[in-house]
């Protein structure tokens, strides 16, 4: 049984947000979006911030991954590199 003090817990954990400047057209989708899914427009907001929310981002794991990504379109690149030497020995501090 939901008590009062927990009703009033409840709802003090819950955000709110305006969402101001919203074009007529946007808002216009969401409320036929809203019909077709037999929600509020202001539950439909929600469902679609969940689900957006909820999938993990896509990306690269790491900076090279990414610019390989990006550029493997275009082609590759055969570059000429120079052999390698030998390390030299550390110099040897004088005591």
């Amino acid at each position: 049984m939901i008590t009062m003090q927990s009703l009033i817990a409840l709802l003090a954990n819950m955000a709110s947000i305006t969402i101001r400047n919203l074009d007529e057209r946007t808002k216009a989708r969401l409320r036929v979006r809203a019909a077709h899914g037999k929600r509020s427009m202001e539950e439909e907001a929600r469902h679609i911030l969940r689900k957006a929310l909820s999938q993990s981002v896509v990306g690269s794991p790491d900076l090279a991954h990414a610019i390989r990504r990006r550029f493997a379109p275009l082609g590759g690149v055969d570059l000429r590199l120079p052999e390698r030497e030998l390390a030299r020995e550390p110099p040897v501090p004088d005591l």
